[in-house]
């Protein structure tokens, strides 16, 4: 699997298809392969299109900085649209999940004109809106010498998580806790893409789903009954419900 160099961070990345491109971004604490690759995603759009997935910086086999500052402001959206310009990709459809939604968002407001459609995955208020607080405890809860001494139930789950994929806590500690741009709910009040956002129906993590597709224009809300945060990417009703809005995206 190829590597590129994003302002000084190695970048690992998937290409693989043909066809109109497709960039997908995983959640925190995944990876590419994790959150497209066993899935099935990558195999189910590589027969139509051409498909680019990294692992962003801090995860997979991408680059690991245990300083917050490399992963402060837009830099992880930036990764993106470097990525996008190394293979020369001018225009393509995209999906995030969690904290690749989050992303995703951020490069719908900056950069629309590089994207065709946007899917949304497993992010609702609570996600798209920076809360230190909370961001703060998961920091804490990576941290922690002894996981068993986390009290609180979403730290806990972030931490289980990461040491289920062997991630480098100390990596996603400073992602977690670096300080990020602000996607502001105004800021798609004029929102021409299409967005679909897609959260399981037992999704306890993300917060409302509903009123951050209410407050993004030209967007809808598809809601996967009986799923949660992290069974939601493989199921078949979300694939479903992503490749006809990827079919039904404009030129």
């Amino acid at each position: 699997m190829p590597f590129f160099d994003s302002d000084g961070v190695k970048i690992h990345y998937d290409d693989r298809g043909q066809g109109d491109p497709v960039v997908l971004i995983h959640g925190f604490a995944s990876s590419a392969q994790h959150n497209w690759g066993i899935t099935g995603w990558l195999d189910l759009l590589a027969r139509d299109h051409r498909v680019v997935a990294p692992d962003c910086r801090g995860h997979g086999q991408s680059e690991k900085p245990h300083d917050r500052a490399a992963y402060r402001g837009s830099i992880m959206e930036d990764d993106v649209i470097r990525l996008m310009d190394h293979l020369g990709i001018g225009r393509a459809r995209l999906m995030g999940y969690s904290m690749g939604g989050r992303i995703s968002m951020g490069l719908l407001v900056r950069y629309p004109e590089r994207f065709r459609a946007v899917v949304l995955g497993g992010i609702g208020q609570s996600i798209a809106v920076s809360d230190s607080a909370r961001r703060n405890a998961i920091v804490e809860g990576l941290l922690a010498m002894d996981a068993s001494s986390i009290q609180s139930e979403t730290p806990r789950q972030f931490r289980k998580f990461a040491e289920a994929n062997r991630s480098d806590l100390k990596a996603l500690a400073a992602c977690m806790g670096a300080e990020r741009s602000q996607v502001a709910a105004s800021l798609f009040a004029q929102n021409r893409v299409p967005v679909l956002i897609a959260v399981g129906t037992r999704d306890t993590i993300v917060g409302s789903a509903r009123g951050l597709a209410e407050s993004i224009k030209n967007s809808r809300l598809v809601e996967i009954e009986g799923r949660d945060h992290l069974n939601t990417p493989g199921d078949k009703r979300y694939k479903e419900a992503v490749l006809e809005f990827f079919r039904d995206a404009p030129a």
